[in-house]
């Protein structure tokens, strides 16, 4: 039971690990400490005087056993650092939750990456982030990514086609956010792991993110930054890997988008350039002609002579409707609708709005 007294203690705003740390030490145990008295807590100078009224509260609502029970029911389990499905690489960290709920499995002998972006990202940056997660995960990688709106969203659903993802929440693992993405988050734990170090039923609050995202970079010996704006919370993702000597991975952006600043901006500092997964493959002692096989298997695109001429007035990011297709290719493809088509179904191009057209990341040339 000491690990479900610990995560109680956890529990209480403002205890963090250090303090955490100091109280346990003190009483010898998280049962103990739970079970002091508020004199003795008081006496041990342990904790300041505003959380050590947090705590004394907090034990007055809290049911040790009754949330165990609960917590079991709802198959969460509790990872402390003792315990050998606890991530390693967390371990090293300057900062390490001390208990993690999970939903799930973590496959602590396989490597794991961090694919991160922007919540508001373009048609192109959801797609490149599927296409590298699919990839990555298609050669073992475990992906790792906050189930965010956007590139995070996208990222677990390209590794969930090929492999397994943890999904890091700012919430509880048995909270839903955002909403849309309770199916997603429902798959990832069969498949992968939902993790968090909040408790269950935990509502997300914006404080909450910066600390989960040094948990996104903790496990991953690498992150991938697919888009970000300059001030984006994947940047700080980005910037907690750095502090820790791990990788970081972006991918290069127009100069005049919002959305490639960060990314821009981190190459800038010193980022790995990536244009495709198998830049990142080639870092971690897989063979280079492996690596090269993979850069060639994506850059593979079945496409006839028309859908090629379709293809090359396409953008990446800038839409294009059907008048506009037909005007710029003149009388050169006939039955304009059905090579559409054709080109969707083989993921060649992507259908941003009703009849608007760009290029698919999954079917890019390097």
């Amino acid at each position: 039971m000491e690990k479900y007294f610990l995560a109680a203690l956890q529990m209480v705003s403002g205890i963090g690990n250090a303090s955490l740390k100091r109280i346990v030490d003190y009483f010898g145990s998280a049962v103990n400490a739970w079970n002091a008295s508020d004199n003795d807590i008081e006496a041990s100078k342990t904790l300041a005087e505003p959380l050590c009224k947090k705590l004394f509260r907090h034990r007055k609502s809290f049911d040790v056993d009754t949330a165990a029970a609960n917590w079991e029911s709802k198959n969460i389990k509790l990872l402390t650092a003792a315990e050998s499905e606890y991530p390693e690489l967390l371990k090293n960290i300057y900062n390490p939750p001390a208990v993690l709920f999970c939903r799930g499995c973590l496959h602590n002998e396989k490597k794991h990456l961090a694919v991160v972006g922007s919540r508001k990202s373009s048609v192109y940056g959801k797609s490149l982030a599927e296409t590298f997660a699919a990839d990555l995960a298609g050669e073992d990688f475990i992906i790792v990514s906050g189930a965010a709106h956007g590139i995070d969203t996208f990222a677990h659903r390209g590794a969930l086609s090929k492999g397994k993802t943890v999904a890091v929440l700012g919430c509880g693992i048995d909270v839903a956010y955002p909403r849309e993405n309770k199916k997603i988050l429902d798959e990832i734990a069969e498949k992968g792991a939902v993790i968090s170090e909040y408790a269950p039923g935990t509502q997300p609050l914006a404080a909450f993110f910066p600390a989960r995202n040094r948990i996104i970079s903790g496990i991953s010996l690498g992150t991938v930054v697919v888009e970000a704006a300059k001030r984006s919370g994947s940047l700080i993702t980005a910037e907690m890997a750095i502090s820790e000597g791990r990788d970081v991975f972006a991918v290069p952006g127009s100069v005049y988008s919002e959305q490639s600043e960060g990314c821009n901006h981190l190459i800038q500092q010193g980022a790995k350039l990536v244009v495709c997964a198998g830049d990142i493959i080639e870092e971690y002692g897989i063979s280079r002609e492996k690596a090269v096989l993979v850069k060639r298997s994506e850059s593979v695109l079945p496409m006839s002579l028309e859908e090629k001429k379709v293809y090359d007035i396409l953008a990446y990011e800038q839409a294009l409707g059907v008048d506009e297709i037909i005007y710029k290719l003149r009388t050169d493809v006939s039955n304009i609708s059905f090579i559409l088509l054709q080109m969707k179904l083989k993921k060649i191009v992507e259908e941003t709005l009703p009849g608007m057209y760009v290029r698919s990341a999954k079917g890019r040339i390097h």
